[in-house]
């Protein structure tokens, strides 16, 4: 049997990682500043972490939510005491579309209605309501579209005004900082006017956090760079579990829970829940969300003084880079020269900066010292 083949790879296959560094199966170590998709939150093969899985296997990996699991409880306390929302209520499952799924049936459920609103460069996942308010029709089959589900323009609050005016409207979905999009942040003013909107005409606002959560942007979730935004739910997953697959939503006091509205087979389970803490552990013991904000301005005010560089945006460790050239030769130079691994984007001309957030300023630096010399060496190709 063949693997289905619809992922290009990259021709690296890596058998070991620690920290910020992963060495393939010919011995070559590699600098991670991707994190697999900003999953590596606390480093790869985190020593705190591994002994919580470690232990949470030598006692018990998994039942279903039909009995009782006291460290989901464990879990929640630790959560909502580290985001700053100990007032919402949890609910766990297993990645980010599912976080998402969840938040958009929650939403419907509540208000009784069934439309949405997303934005242009948007990325929810690929399941099927997430996928039909994502900004890419290419990865929307026929049965996923949804006259009801629109997407509209970044940062157009009228736009928004008007659509709910309309009738309809469950919900906006918008991520915390867009990662696929490209590391696009929201202005303070859009997202303030989101609320507004939301509030005004009874519809919930949903801060996708799946990416820019778990302290990637030097704040516990990217929206919280914008005081007093207090959105309805919040999905998150990726870095959530530095690998082990887990995701989740926070939910408003607001909603009220009931058997059977939601439900999950894997979602928090034993295993999870030990990854999940694991990681708000290391998170809080080594004040990796500071060190975020302060090496992502750091690294950040060096990028903007290099030669080819366009823009540079984001918070903390997440960070794009926007190119006079297109960004693929670039970030294949990286690779194979350098050995340093870097994310790509809808926007053919960026590179994604996504590193563990321990990742140290040597490593970093040596990444600028790399960048520096291929965007010297190699063309532009527009």
């Amino acid at each position: 049997m063949n693997l289905f083949d619809v992922y290009p790879l990259i021709p690296v296959t890596p058998v070991k990682a620690l920290g910020a560094k992963l060495w393939d199966d010919q011995g070559q170590e590699y600098l991670d500043l991707y994190g697999g998709h900003a999953v590596i939150s606390i480093g790869h093969t985190h020593p705190h972490y591994v002994k919580r899985i470690e232990d949470q296997l030598n006692t018990i990996a998994f039942y279903s939510n039909s009995v009782q699991i006291p460290i989901q409880k464990e879990y929640a306390e630790k959560l909502g005491n580290i985001s700053g929302y100990p007032e919402y209520s949890l609910f766990l499952c297993n990645s980010g579309a599912e976080a998402n799924e969840n938040a958009i049936k929650l939403a419907s459920f509540e208000t009784g209605k069934s439309g949405f609103i997303a934005f242009s460069g948007g990325f929810h996942g690929r399941t099927s309501a997430a996928v039909a308010l994502t900004d890419n029709p290419k990865i929307i089959a026929p049965c996923n579209a949804r006259e009801d589900f629109q997407i509209l323009p970044w940062g157009d609050l009228q736009a928004v005004e008007l659509r709910v005016k309309e009738g309809n409207i469950a919900g906006i979905i918008i991520e915390g900082i867009q990662g696929v999009g490209g590391i696009q942040v929201p202005s303070p003013e859009f997202l303030t006017g989101l609320a507004h909107i939301a509030k005004d005409f009874g519809v919930k606002l949903i801060l996708d956090e799946v990416q820019s959560g778990f302290g990637r942007t030097g704040k516990f979730f990217a929206h919280q760079w914008v005081k007093d935004i207090k959105p309805d739910i919040i999905s998150m997953a990726k870095g959530m579990g530095n690998g082990f697959p887990i995701g989740g939503i926070l939910i408003s006091p607001e909603f009220k829970a009931s058997y059977g509205l939601l439900g999950t087979t894997f979602g928090g389970n034993h295993l999870a829940c030990a990854a999940g803490l694991g990681v708000v552990e290391v998170l809080e013991q080594e004040d990796l969300i500071q060190k975020s904000a302060d090496l992502g301005a750091q690294l950040k005010e060096a990028l903007q003084e290099i030669p080819g560089i366009v823009e540079v945006r984001g918070h903390g460790l997440m960070i794009g880079i926007d190119l006079d050239r297109e960004a693929a030769s670039v970030r294949s130079e990286l690779v194979k020269k350098y050995h340093m691994f870097t994310g790509s984007a809808a926007t053919k001309n960026t590179i994604r900066l996504l590193p563990p957030l321990n990742i140290e300023w040597n490593q970093l630096n040596s990444f600028i010292t790399a960048l520096k010399e291929v965007l010297a060496q190699s063309p532009i190709l527009k």
